[in-house]
């Protein structure tokens, strides 16, 4: 349990705090929101008119605004992709060691940026950001993966979706006015991560490693044994460790594939569908548009203008209830299948009756809300007749299910039945 929160603060908890913490909103006046956007717009202005004596170009501070904004992803995209490299190399605790470090440099350059009234360095600091978020997010759940016991797997790697969420709430309450939301602060609040990210370089060291690393990309029997007993308690654990043997053979059978030959795969065209599926639900579902109109959501229906700063906090608290809730209490009861359908199907719902309330209060621009809808329900029956469960079950059992699915009357394994027989 320690190892899960030391991971969490290293990994989710920074993307969701970068997230959230450029954009947190904090009083001007009573007719504007002051934003660290503006902040630093009003940074670029003052650093430019210094060195030219001359007030830059308003295109020149939309596109300097949009590197930054913009490189945060670029980043992620390279630490993304760079995991696999850095985690097989090192380990899964180095690497997030590492990460944790690329973050605290993140932060000083960030730091250094005002006094030095440098611009270009709040860029090189939010690619940094960027890279750790997607280096660190990605290792999480792995590491994650790899010290779970099976039957609870799936609860341990909920918890990155709790730390994302925790991660946004602080982003949002250390940009309030109260806390750090002030002008002279704008770069203290996108540095409080790096205080997470120290924590974990001191603590992490003295935590295992992944078991299944430790025995199948490193041979190490031994350290295996006895990362798993630092994780699970006393045991021999050798049937655990027959099943990674047995996972990790039928990868090694199956040859290394270009992305078009994975898409030609037939074998695991449902689990690509699927992947992409929900992934598309998942970006397609209003979340992310709900998170970032929520002020003019909350404006529309009423609220006092002054008071939505605060309302907006519930967002984040909801979603760390759910995902809390979620992961300790329904997936290991209930399932995956039926959260999934039962997640998108009164998402969807809420959705229609947003669009509804919007429409019947005084509004004719809500009907975006109807897309987000659509796209809710139909992942609701995708999941709830196609989708198979996967709790408790190795990753062979899974592609065991996946290859079962019938559709039409015929599935995969049919059809590998008949190309034998012929």
């Amino acid at each position: 349990m320690f190892l899960i929160i030391i991971l969490g603060i290293g990994g989710s908890f920074q993307n969701g705090y970068h997230i959230s913490g450029l954009s947190s909103p904090s009083p001007f006046h009573m007719q504007h929101l002051r934003s660290n956007l503006q902040y630093i717009q009003r940074f670029i202005n003052s650093s430019w008119y210094d060195r030219y004596e001359e007030p830059p170009p308003p295109q020149m501070v939309t596109m300097i605004w949009s590197l930054i904004v913009s490189m945060y992803a670029v980043g992620g995209l390279f630490g993304a992709v760079s995991v696999k490299l850095i985690s097989g190399r090192f380990g899964r605790k180095k690497a997030m060691i590492c990460n944790s470090i690329i973050s605290i440099a993140a932060a000083g350059v960030m730091l250094a940026s005002k006094p030095a009234k440098s611009y270009e360095m709040i860029i090189v600091a939010r690619i940094l950001y960027g890279f750790s978020a997607g280096l660190g997010s990605s290792t999480h759940v792995m590491y994650l993966g790899e010290i779970a016991p099976i039957k609870i797997r799936g609860a341990v790697t909920l918890t990155s979706a709790t730390f994302g969420s925790l991660g946004k709430l602080f982003g949002q309450f250390f940009g309030l006015s109260e806390i750090l939301g002030h002008e002279d602060l704008w770069n203290v609040v996108l540095c409080v991560p790096a205080f997470f990210s120290l924590v974990q370089v001191l603590v992490l060291p003295f935590l295992p490693e992944a078991p299944r690393y430790l025995f199948i990309e490193k041979g190490d029997e031994k350290a295996c044994k006895k990362a798993l007993q630092s994780l699970w308690g006393q045991g021999d654990y050798e049937q655990e460790m027959d099943e990674m043997l047995a996972e990790q053979a039928a990868i090694d059978a199956a040859p290394p594939k270009t992305p078009l030959q994975l898409l030609r795969d037939r074998t695991v065209r449902w689990q690509l569908l699927t992947m992409s599926i929900i992934c598309w639900s998942n970006q397609l579902s209003g979340m992310s548009t709900i998170s970032t109109f929520s002020f003019d959501i909350f404006l529309k229906a009423g609220l006092p203008r002054d008071k939505i700063r605060y309302i907006t906090l519930f967002l984040g608290v909801s979603e760390i209830i759910t995902s809390i809730s979620c992961g300790l209490l329904m997936i290991e009861h209930i399932g995956r299948r039926p959260l999934f359908w039962g997640g998108y199907g009164v998402m969807g719902a809420s959705l229609v009756f947003v669009t509804v309330t919007l429409n019947l209060k005084d509004a004719l621009d809500s009907y975006c809300f109807v897309l987000f809808a659509c796209m809710c329900l139909l992942a609701s029956l995708y999941t709830f007749f196609l989708l198979p469960e996967t709790k408790g079950k190795t990753l062979l059992e899974i592609s065991e299910e996946f290859q079962s699915i019938t559709v039409c009357g015929k599935s995969f394994s049919d059809e590998i039945k008949a190309a034998t027989r012929l």
